[in-house]
């Protein structure tokens, strides 16, 4: 039996780990097996996300003190989990997404990504979002390509400087 101290750190803990979080998932895990749910913490570690299970009460009491993220109580029932996305809110969906394919469980509760509501309905379209390093490469492919047309620009003054150079040259020597 968990103590009322034992109660009040998970829920510290809880807290401390919602304060840097951007996106925060719901799961039930219900009907997922050990080995399962140590692939599941592996693929999650690997990519950086913190997966915590923790009594719907302790999840509850904890997001009330953060105050960032509200859930419906109809999302707090039954067996939960808390997936927490700190650098990359969308990566904690591809990695369910993959998953679930494979394993059809755990289901989604609920999600918010940036103060944005989803429901348990919506995995495929969270995973569908470009995660953080892909909205990166995007954003320094735009940057470099302005320099690349002015590079492809002046090289072609250049060939064609060179060109004009080489005709005047065989002219002359005619």
């Amino acid at each position: 039996m968990v103590t009322r101290e034992q109660k009040v750190q998970i829920v510290k803990e809880l807290v401390e780990k919602l304060a840097d979080t951007q996106g925060i998932y719901i799961v039930d895990y219900e009907g997922i097996t050990v080995e399962q749910a140590v692939e599941l913490r592996s693929l999650f570690r690997e990519k950086g996300i913190e997966y915590k299970v923790a009594k719907n009460t302790l999840i509850k009491r904890a997001l009330k003190e953060d105050g960032k993220f509200e859930f419906p109580d109809e999302q707090l029932k039954g067996m939960s989990a808390l997936i927490l996305g700190k650098d990359d809110p969308v990566a904690p969906a591809k990695v369910l997404q993959e998953f679930f394919k494979k394993n059809d469980l755990p289901k989604l509760k609920g999600a918010i990504i940036d103060g944005q509501k989803f429901d348990g309905s919506q995995l495929k379209a969270l995973a569908a979002l470009p995660t953080r390093d892909d909205m990166m490469a995007a954003i320094v492919g735009s940057l470099g390509a302005p320099a690349s047309g002015i590079v492809g620009s002046i090289n072609a003054v250049i060939r064609d400087l060179a060109y004009l150079v080489e005709e005047v040259h065989k002219e002359k020597a005619a």
